[in-house]
């Protein structure tokens, strides 16, 4: 069985604690180490030992069905720590945790039978470059980690048929791999992944041999994937549109080192240094600005209904949340509900979520002349987006 750790965030799925990670001569690893106490930068680390510091004391936790982003530019270090989850790179100092159905492992001081076990099971992994067997048809190479599992005939048969389904593959089942497209052999890759069922994905610059179109294609899948199986996901990207559109939180690495963790909007409105204010400077902020960041709050709104300073009053159903009776002193008494067989004059009262992107709040507003009312995740009433405010957010 995998060594157990002792102690790990209750709520995170992968937990990593001060780790460091070195590559070269073992047997200049401990002084390797002391300077880097002595915080002496990667070149003098180098340059008095020969080894290359590849991570530097990260601290990361990672939430359950969540997707965490690791990105920076080239060298900074993203692939190394995400291939220390699996145990492809070897943590030299500190704990990395893994939660499993069978308790928390401490992939550091994992070795043999156990880390294999973590592999089959627990984790999964897609490549850059997609790692697909090319003699192997895309059948076997979907059911390819369940046959190394020692799973039945039957039992691969039925996985690799929902994966096909999952990535739209179905009358590709028996193609060569050579007969795909990069875009629908990356398909293949994830559909090998979410094949073994394993809890955790983990992603290594998946999306960036490919076209840009195709790439924002499978982005979209991907989202569209998680949005129904809400695995685990820690996803390498160097490209920050990408990690924005993608990620729940953001780990921005710079030298070996993590410098910055947040939400799309800590990083782009909340820069820590001067490293990430250059990162996210010439980023489009309609890319991130969600409902949450322009909405103007409602902190009194009662059960029953919210007006706003114009005089707009809206009765709120709440046996119906997104029900309401608005009132205008423009427009007498307009009914409005869900229902399709409503009169043809109702007027709709458009309720948008948090998380709701501006591009979309922006095609919203057209087609309403009422503010646009915010729910939060009960469904309850919490702040209101009037034209102004979405003018504001294109204003930067």
């Amino acid at each position: 069985m995998p060594a157990k750790a002792s102690s790990m965030s209750e709520l995170a799925a992968v937990s990593m604690q001060h780790v460091d990670v070195l590559f070269g001569p073992r047997k200049q690893q401990a002084h390797a180490l002391e300077l880097l106490d002595a915080n002496h930068t990667r070149e003098q680390i180098l340059e008095q030992t020969g080894v290359v510091l590849g991570v530097a004391d990260a601290s990361l936790d990672v939430s359950p069905g969540s997707i965490s982003v690791l990105m920076g530019l080239s060298g900074s270090g993203k692939s190394s720590l995400l291939r220390c989850v699996n145990g492809l790179n070897t943590v030299t100092r500190g704990i990395l945790n893994v939660r499993t159905p069978d308790g928390v492992v401490n992939v550091a001081t994992s070795k043999g039978a156990g880390l294999r076990q973590l592999r089959r099971k627990n984790l999964a992994m897609v490549f850059q470059q997609f790692a697909l067997l090319p003699w192997a048809s895309v059948r076997d190479n979907i059911g390819f980690g369940l046959s190394v599992r020692g799973e039945s005939e039957d039992f691969i048969k039925q996985c690799v048929d929902q994966q096909l389904e999952l990535v739209g593959l179905e009358a590709w089942a028996d193609k060569p791999i050579h007969t795909l497209s990069g875009g629908m052999q990356q398909r293949v890759g994830l559909a090998r992944a979410f094949a073994t069922d394993a809890d955790i994905l983990l992603m290594d610059e998946p999306f960036s041999a490919l076209d840009p179109l195709i790439r924002e294609h499978l982005q979209d899948e991907l989202l569209a994937l998680q949005s129904r199986l809400k695995k685990t996901i820690v996803f390498v990207s160097h490209d920050l549109d990408e990690a924005l559109k993608l990620g729940n939180q953001i780990s921005i690495m710079d030298g070996g080192r993590i410098v910055q963790t947040g939400t799309a909007d800590d990083i782009v409105f909340s820069p820590q240094n001067d490293y990430v204010k250059r990162f996210v400077a010439n980023i489009n902020p309609l890319s991130v600005l969600s409902a949450s960041v322009v909405m103007q709050s409602l902190d009194h709104v009662d059960n029953e209904f919210y007006q706003d300073a114009s005089g707009l009053r809206i009765e709120l159903d709440q046996r119906r949340p997104i029900s309401a009776r608005v009132h205008d002193t423009r427009v007498p008494l307009i009914n409005w509900s869900a229902n399709s067989d409503e009169p043809a004059d109702t007027f709709a009262v458009l309720c948008v979520q948090l998380d709701t992107p501006v591009k979309q709040l922006l095609g919203m507003a057209t087609t309403s002349s009422t503010p646009l009312l915010v729910l939060n995740n009960d469904g309850k009433l919490c702040g209101q987006i009037r034209d102004q405010d979405l003018l504001r957010a294109l204003q930067g």
